[in-house]
């Protein structure tokens, strides 16, 4: 997967390495550092975590003016440059002859605008005349004169006052309109539906579908956090050719909110053709210099003699873990530094087998390709798996982020890695078939709180690739799930044999609709297009009333592009699921399928 033209969020580096690791003599939590009130402890890790993520600063570039007030009113006007940037405060270059006057001055104004990309999704705005106040004055890297801002009002409450009206408004009205039009269109297939059965009947199941998982979604509340509870975890991290990512990976693992005895981090290299070995050793022997976190104790890392797959990776680290829980993260995969905390609060449950975190998009503003795909990841996580969650039954609990108990790994770890399906060997979809083995006799469970973000295609080749792999193992994992989900709840059962159905029948309904009826009756097809528009535009307010960012249009043109491409994969996936080549790296099986093309295609040119 290439990275040449990612853009991802420039964070500040830390004077630690390790800046969210409890205190090495555990007499302090991060509760505690931030210096809040321990009377209500679940409380104190909310805010806890809200002053990580308003304190966390981002290397900046943008013109910022600020206007200088004295204590007699009077106003100095300067422009500058930023150097960081958090939702609490900004860093700026400004002229020498200025500094004085930031110093002594009453109050200071700030007018800049925040780029796309610079900032979390949601702060892309201009932001106009906030007040704040000097805390200091120092010399950059570069020997300029820098002053540093504390904002009156936190960005995070700017940007939502400015915005919740409009934003909040249009959301709500679109929302509304979008499913009362969509309910009319279904009513009037009723009227309709004598004439074709088949046709009426799936356009009546698909709006029912879709517009119950917006509404269960809606209902949807993660696990609080209890600090009391903190059960043993080991983070297994299979790494296969990720040399520019594995680094970072590993100390997002390591560098988490959660006592230091209860947490180990185990990498296990499937035989990497680049440098990813020499980078995971690089990044232990750095974290070995900590003192007093026991990491030698708690992180590990084991390189395979051949390639064999992300499964066996993943069942060699299962083996080796020491603890109760097993958190499975892929190696171009970011955690929160809160996200261990939050994924293990739904095993308090004791019948909860397994549990997904959600994940986020890391390089979103790369291009439309990216954002896109950062549209559809949070309504694929915060809608539809959250809807799943709803009922204690997630059908796949995602690579990037997602935990289990180690007793049903070990118990299902053979036949997980021995599976077939009609004779093929199956390679990829690893978490959808043990999501599968788990949910024949347990929960599983969605915490919206353990946020990963990852890594995704920016180029349509390989994001290509990477759709028709996820369609070929949902299409197999599904047909598996079918024949046991009749036994769960039976709404939730209803809801999955009805997102079986739709995507399987999806091809033949919109060549029926945009060819057969057109050519055969002289009809065009305004219903059917309108149809999707809507539900196009479902999925986009969706993101802009529940992120309230500016990437909410690229959620139509997923849809769209889903309608126009990624719809063919499907009837393709049929014939082909028994490919175990990914496509989107050099696994022994694309390898295997590259020499045998180059082979023919050799012997043939022998021929002619």
């Amino acid at each position: 997967m290439t990275n040449r033209d990612d853009i991802l969020l420039q964070q500040m580096s830390d004077r630690r390495i390790l800046p969210n690791v409890p205190d090495k003599d555990k007499k302090r939590t991060n509760v505690d550092r931030r210096g809040i009130n321990n009377s209500n402890q679940h409380e104190d890790y909310v805010v806890s975590k809200q002053k990580e993520d308003t304190g966390r600063r981002y290397l900046v570039d943008y013109t910022v003016k600020i206007e200088i007030f004295d204590e007699n009113g009077h106003k100095s006007t300067v422009v500058g440059r930023t150097v960081n940037l958090s939702s609490s405060g900004i860093s700026c270059n400004i002229p020498e002859e200025y500094q004085e006057l930031a110093k002594n001055s009453s109050y200071v104004r700030l007018t800049f605008r925040i780029a796309p990309g610079t900032m979390p999704e949601g702060y892309e705005m201009k932001i106009r005349k906030i007040r704040a106040k000097w805390v200091r004055s120092y010399k950059d890297h570069t020997n300029k004169i820098c002053c540093a801002f504390c904002f009156d009002q936190i960005l995070a409450q700017y940007i939502y006052a400015k915005r919740q009206f409009y934003m909040l408004s249009i959301a709500s009205f679109f929302i509304f309109f979008v499913c009362l039009f969509i309910i009319l269109l279904r009513s009037s297939s009723i009227l309709y539906f004598s004439f074709n059965k088949i046709l009426y009947l799936y356009s009546i199941l698909t709006a029912t579908f879709l517009l119950s998982r917006y509404l269960f979604g809606a209902f949807y509340r993660p696990t609080p956090i209890n600090p009391r509870f903190t059960p043993s975890v080991t983070i297994i991290i299979p790494c296969f050719n990720e040399e520019t990512w594995i680094k970072r990976t590993i100390l997002s693992c390591i560098n988490q909110d959660y006592p230091t005895d209860r947490l180990e981090v185990i990498v296990v290299d499937d035989c990497s053709n680049d440098n990813s070995v020499a980078m995971i050793k690089e990044i232990i022997s750095e974290l070995h210099k900590e003192q007093g976190y026991n990491i030698k104790e708690r992180i590990h890392y084991y390189v395979q003699p051949v390639n064999v797959g992300k499964r066996e990776a993943l069942a060699i680290g299962a083996k080796m873990a020491k603890n109760d829980l097993l958190v499975f993260v892929d190696s171009d995969s970011f955690l929160d530094s809160f996200a261990i905390r939050n994924i293990v609060q739904p095993f308090q449950d004791k019948k909860v087998g397994g549990v997904s975190g959600r994940t986020d998009v890391a390089n979103t503003y790369t291009n439309a390709l990216t954002k896109m795909q950062s549209v559809r990841y949070y309504i694929a996580f915060r809608i539809l798996k959250a809807a799943e969650g709803l009922f204690d039954a997630v059908t796949c609990l995602s690579g990037p982020l997602s935990c289990y108990r180690k007793d049903l790994v070990l118990k299902y770890s053979k036949a997980w890695l021995d599976q077939k399906f009609l004779g093929q060997k199956a390679t990829f979809g690893d978490d959808r078939s043990m999501t599968n083995f788990i949910l024949r006799s347990h929960r599983t469970d969605y915490q919206d709180s353990a946020v990963c973000s990852t890594i995704v295609p920016n180029t349509y080749k390989i994001f290509l690739r990477q759709q028709m792999r996820w369609k070929r193992s949902w299409l197999r994992e599904s047909l598996l799930a079918a024949t046991y989900m009749w036994k769960k709840e039976p709404f939730m059962a209803l809801s999955f044999y009805m997102g079986l159905l739709v995507p399987l029948l999806a091809p033949i309904i919109v060549i029926y609709n945009l060819i057969y009826i057109p050519l055969a009756h002289r009809v065009f097809p305004l219903t059917f297009l309108i149809g999707i528009l809507m539900m196009a535009l479902l999925m986009s307010v969706a993101q802009l009333f529940l992120r309230r960012s500016t990437t909410w249009l690229y959620g139509m043109w997923f849809c769209l592009y889903y309608e126009a491409v990624l719809l063919w994969q499907m009837p393709i996936a049929w014939v082909t699921f028994w490919k175990s080549t990914w496509g989107t790296r050099l696994t022994a099986a694309d390898i295997k399928a590259y020499d045998e093309q180059n082979h023919k295609g050799g012997s043939a040119d022998g021929k002619k």
